[in-house]
């Protein structure tokens, strides 16, 4: 194979952008373009690396009962699984594809991509959406000439070698449905190395995707900086490979980066460069695991900017030159930016595949040219560990920002719009005299707790959004929040179960069981503890608890449906529960897990039927384990709290979990003086944060992996202000319209930022406070210069006179408009077959086997404990040896 270099001028590498037009004419060169498109996209996502031995392909079994409809949470929020049904390829780099219709004709936003998939089985995955997909199949192989869609396919999401989701800011969304001409979503597996599928099992690897219909202020997109043209000599140490653009569109914010070369890259730098100034955006060596890393400075690209990359090669080790191609003995670099831009002015992808300067490229800064070095230990750690590569949870110290006046902490959960729960006891307090030793509650003069029980509260704050749950409850426990917000809650006083609405009205829905009288039959609980609801059909399973040791499972009315456990000897078990504390639902895997506290394990079942899974035993648990939360991200993560025990020493803190590998992947404990003294629940949000209630402390933490927690508002974009400045560039530039092609001249309006606009604002000030404290140091600065002005005029009136005959004339000054400088670089979509067709030398060899993504297959690949609260209640049992 030749490569793909380009041979035509520099000027002819402009780029297409999809327009209905092309949308409802489908050609073959466009089912070519979509092949080329996914194969680009697998050259992106190609590692070289060994697999870890130890890691585990993902369990999937049935996957059927995994692949669910649209699944609404409330008016607004749902969510989308799309999933492979039930796959097993008998040959390497075979790529299948699915199509799902969108879910909605009107505008949606997808806000959060979680993957389901493990590397040992699965090489990668890519999210195209489209106008028609190529096949009406359930499934259909799209390595050939079927490809994906028959029109021009649009890449939203990426996953490959375990890399993490990318979290997008709030406010923030891919746009799908109505106005953005995708009407379906086509998601294609690649499966590499189909050893994993000797056992004949079946594939269900996919994707599950919260989205929105409440319009986003902000689109996604993505910026690529792409090298055509380099050539790396046989044995040269360092070879550079220099991008550079300039922007002529809207203002960016990129917020996310992502590296790509071969085995040759050893550092991948993009920058922004305004007045000569070098700003980074994203540093990385490309031998790493290649997923989207955070932007830690807040920028934004603005007309006039430049956008550049380098990538740096070595030919150590090559016999003869290597050249941008497609095989796994070519190179790629390739520099992403993934960005959010004003809802109304938003181009969903750009690029930029212009050779930089020397003369510009000298001023690069130099850390671009330094090597990010990598071992082998370090490789191996990070792909044993998938998702967790840079993954440690550190406590928010600053949150919440006042105080939440709590009780103790029983209770966490999320609602359906990421709004942290807390049940909190109040005054209340389980102490050694609150029941006797038949488990009746012994404090019932004393009334229900007067205050507010349950609190919504603003997870990235801390402040209180609303309250609820007056005179309601005795001895809160456990709190689990449905699809529609309403809240199911366990007492154990009451020993019962009851779903209460979040309206504030404080109306009790259902209530299952009778009122402080404890039980061991299908209609009574004895001190029942957590509930979890599965989303698909509403059933609800409560741990049943204290007295009976016990799942129990009902219907979303309140049917009693089945159980197990009830403290019998259970071989699928392996030993009966001593107090089943908390549960977690695992809506990706149809499963409900179990805090068995006292067993200090994790127990899994499978939510139809309660057959037992699996088992997560550690000694760094110490003997117990309080609360379980999960999150589907990677391959799956199921966060846990300790606790104090007789038997065991081992310290207070929070674990997180592979569930596939079931290896401990991080711990966490607060940074103050003061430890956990009770960590009685926690719950993980859909960023990544973890919340634990403690009811020791009577307090609540927050854990990050983020270093800071970034809002839109806070990176300086605003609706007004663009609304300031468009006026302004309206009147300079004319719309430019082809309905035919649409060249890379930008939209049909240029706006520039004013410099006059700060780029970072407070969050809680306003456009109209801007203006009017503006006018006020306005007409204060003209108060104190009138003196010093009179007196320069006095000046220049007394130069005038003397000079007056000197017929001296200032020079005309140069205005070059800003809007001369439009070179219509750098906007618009791509298409790669009409590119790749363009350029002298190219050939499909390699893109139409598909073999580009597969070809690179080297694998390279103060303290207090329990006794002040509920373990008068439960006596410890001696511990019991695993079997």
């Amino acid at each position: 194979m030749d490569g793909w270099l380009p041979a035509a001028p520099r000027n002819d590498t402009r780029f297409h952008r999809t327009t209905s037009t092309d949308i409802n004419t489908p050609s073959p060169g466009m089912m070519g373009a979509s092949v080329l498109l996914g194969l680009l996209m697998a050259f992106v996502l190609q590692g070289h690396c060994t697999e870890s031995p130890s890691s585990r392909r993902l369990q999937e079994g049935d996957c059927a009962s995994r692949t669910k409809p649209p699944l609404l949470f409330n008016s607004h929020n749902f969510s989308m699984d799309l999933r492979m049904p039930g796959v097993s390829p008998s040959n390497s780099d075979t790529y299948l594809c699915m199509a799902f219709p969108v879910p909605t004709n009107q505008d949606s936003y997808i806000v959060d991509f979680i993957p389901h998939a493990s590397m040992n089985t699965v090489h990668h995955m890519i999210l195209f959406g489209c106008q028609s997909p190529s096949s009406a199949s359930s499934s259909w192989d799209c390595g050939g000439a079927l490809g994906t869609c028959k029109d021009d396919p649009s890449i939203m999401y990426a996953w490959a070698r375990n890399a993490p989701p990318t979290k997008l800011p709030k406010d923030v969304g891919f746009r799908v449905g109505k106005g953005s001409g995708m009407s379906y979503f086509v998601l294609q597996v690649h499966y590499g190395d189909v050893s994993a599928f000797r056992d004949h099992h079946r594939d269900c690897s996919g994707l599950t995707l919260r989205m929105t219909s409440k319009p986003q202020p902000f689109v996604a997109g993505i910026y690529l900086l792409m090298s055509v043209d380099t050539v790396i000599p046989p044995g040269k140490t360092v070879t550079n490979a220099d991008v550079a653009c300039d922007y002529a569109s809207y203002p960016i914010y990129p917020f996310a980066f992502r590296t790509h070369t071969h085995r040759l890259g050893k550092v991948v730098s993009g920058y922004r460069i305004r007045n000569g100034k070098w700003t980074l955006i994203g540093r990385q060596s490309p031998q790493l695991p290649q997923a989207f890393y955070p932007v830690n400075t807040e920028l934004s690209v603005q007309y006039g900017d430049t956008v550049a990359a380098r990538c740096v090669f070595t030919g150590e080790g090559r016999t003869s030159e290597t050249v941008i191609g497609g095989t796994s003995d070519d190179e790629m670099c390739n520099f992403y930016m993934m960005y959010y831009m004003d809802r109304r002015h938003a181009v969903p992808f750009m690029s930029c595949m212009e050779s930089g300067s020397r003369e510009q490229f000298r001023h690069i800064p130099a850390e671009a040219n330094v090597p990010i070095a990598v071992s082998p230990d370090q490789m191996s750690s990070m792909m044993h560990m998938g998702h967790a590569a840079d993954y440690h949870l550190e406590q928010v110290t600053d949150w919440p920002e006042g105080n939440l006046q709590l009780g103790q902490v029983s209770g966490l959960a999320l609602d359906s719009d990421s709004n942290l729960v807390i049940f909190h006891r109040g005054d209340h307090h389980w102490d050694l005299d609150s029941f006797d030793g038949r488990a009746r509650y012994q404090h019932r003069s004393l009334g229900p707790i007067q205050q507010s029980a349950i609190l919504v509260v603003d997870p990235a704050k801390g402040r209180i959004l609303k309250a609820s749950g007056r005179n309601m409850f005795y001895l809160p426990h456990g709190i689990t929040a449905d699809r529609d917000n309403n809240y199911w809650v366990t007492d154990v006083a009451l020993h019962q179960v009851l779903k209460v609405s979040s309206d504030g009205r404080d109306r009790t829905l259902l209530a299952l069981g009778e009122a402080f009288t404890p039980g061991s039959d299908s209609s009574h609980f004895c001190q029942p503890t957590d509930v979890a609801i599965d989303p698909h059909t509403g059933n609800v399973f409560v741990s049943d608890g204290y007295c009976n040791a016990r799942i129990l499972k009902f219907s979303a009315d309140g049917k009693y449906l089945s159980q197990w456990g009830a403290g019998s000897l259970d071989r699928r078990q392996r030993a009966r529960f001593q107090i089943p504390h908390s549960l977690a639902f695992l809506s990706d895997r149809r499963e409900v897990c179990v805090a068995d506290r006292e067993n200090g394990r994790i127990q899994c079942f499978i939510a139809d039927t309660g057959e037992f899974v699996k088992e997560i035993k550690k000694e760094e648990f110490g003997g117990k384990v309080f609360a379980i939360s999960y999150s589907p991200a990677g391959d799956g993560l199921i966060y846990a709290v300790n606790g104090d025990s007789p038997y065991h020493s081992a310290p207070l803190r929070g674990f997180v979990i592979n569930y596939t590998s079931r290896e401990i992947l991080d711990t966490f404990s607060p940074k103050r003086k003061q430890d956990f003294k009770m960590p009685h629940d926690l719950v993980g949000g859909p960023d990544g944060s973890v919340f634990v209630g403690d009811a020791g402390s009577e307090e609540v933490f927050k854990f990050s992996a983020e270093k800071s927690h970034r809002s839109v508002k806070k990176a300086g974009i605003q609706v007004q202000e663009l609304e300031e400045v468009e006026a302004f560039i309206q009147t300079r530039v004319k719309p430019q319209r082809n309905t035919s092609h649409v060249a890379a001249a930008g939209p049909e309006k240029q706006t520039v930022d004013k410099p006059s606009l700060p780029v970072v604002q407070e969050e809680k000030k306003t456009v109209k406070a801007g203006r009017e404290n503006g006018a006020m140091a306005a007409v204060i600065i003209t108060l104190l210069l009138l003196p010093l002005l009179l007196v320069v005029i006095i000046g220049v009136f007394v130069c005038w006179r003397r000079n007056r005959h000197g017929d001296q004339k200032a020079e005309p000054r140069s205005v070059v408009g800003i809007l001369g400088r439009i070179k219509g670089k750098a906007v618009g979509g791509l298409n790669l077959g009409n590119f790749f067709a363009s350029h002298r030398g190219y050939t499909r060899q390699g893109f139409d086997q598909l073999s580009t993504e597969g070809s690179d297959q080297e694998r390279n690949m103060e303290d207090s404990s329990d006794s002040d609260n509920e373990e008068y209640s439960a006596p410890p049992l001696p511990p019991q040896p695993a079997s």
